[in-house]
């Protein structure tokens, strides 16, 4: 589709080229996200290289780096974007506005308000086993939900969350794993949450 897109429009202006991928192909690299959302760097790289190809056609985009690019067109990763549909599922599921098919349990916490509870995993489960495990989406989604603030948590309308997520992420880097770059981490929030010390932007 990206190919098709490009030949099909010769307008490389930023307005015109973002709105086509907006439209027609970022859709379709996101499709079911937080069922399939990888972990795997290489497998990343793959979906992120869509947009970083794509992005260098954009007039005045060329010369910068993918994570320059990003930033002067205000983009978000790929990684980041299914990384945020997960949290915003999860938040659904706990105000009931999409099916628990997966049995997601919460809990109040005195000190850290309410999260999503992880289920445990066997300790006598082979490592493969283990690695699959911490790539669920039931184990992982909750573990991006617990990162948030408890007061973001806590919200209860859809608009209301969504704006203050998109504040929190404005705080995090977003600098996804591409060839011939060596990145601080693997860019996950989980990643970034280890390093930084973040708090919900008020403004």
């Amino acid at each position: 589709m990206a190919a098709w897109t490009l030949s099909a429009f010769k307008d490389r202006s930023p307005t015109v080229m973002l709105t086509l991928y907006k439209s027609m192909v970022r859709p379709k690299l996101e499709y079911c996200c937080p069922v399939w959302n990888p972990t795997k760097v290489t497998e990343i790289q793959k979906l992120e290289n869509v947009q970083r190809s794509f992005t260098n056609k954009i007039s005045g985009c060329r010369e910068l780096h993918y994570w320059e690019r990003l930033k002067k067109l205000k983009l978000m990763s790929l990684q980041r974007r299914r990384e945020r549909y997960c949290i915003i599922h999860v938040w659904k599921i706990l105000q009931e506005e999409a099916p628990n098919d997966v049995g997601f349990t919460f809990k109040m916490h005195q000190r850290h308000g309410l999260k999503a509870e992880i289920p445990a995993v066997i300790k006598s489960a082979q490592l493969s086993v283990r690695s699959d495990y911490d790539s669920t989406f039931r184990v992982r989604a909750a573990q991006l939900f617990n990162l948030l603030p408890p007061e973001l948590r806590s919200l209860t309308t859809l608009g209301s969350f969504k704006a203050g997520l998109g504040r929190f992420l404005e705080q995090y880097p977003d600098t996804p794993p591409v060839p011939g770059y060596t990145p601080q981490n693997d860019n996950s929030l989980l990643s970034w949450g280890r390093t930084h010390t973040m708090q919900l932007s008020r403004a």
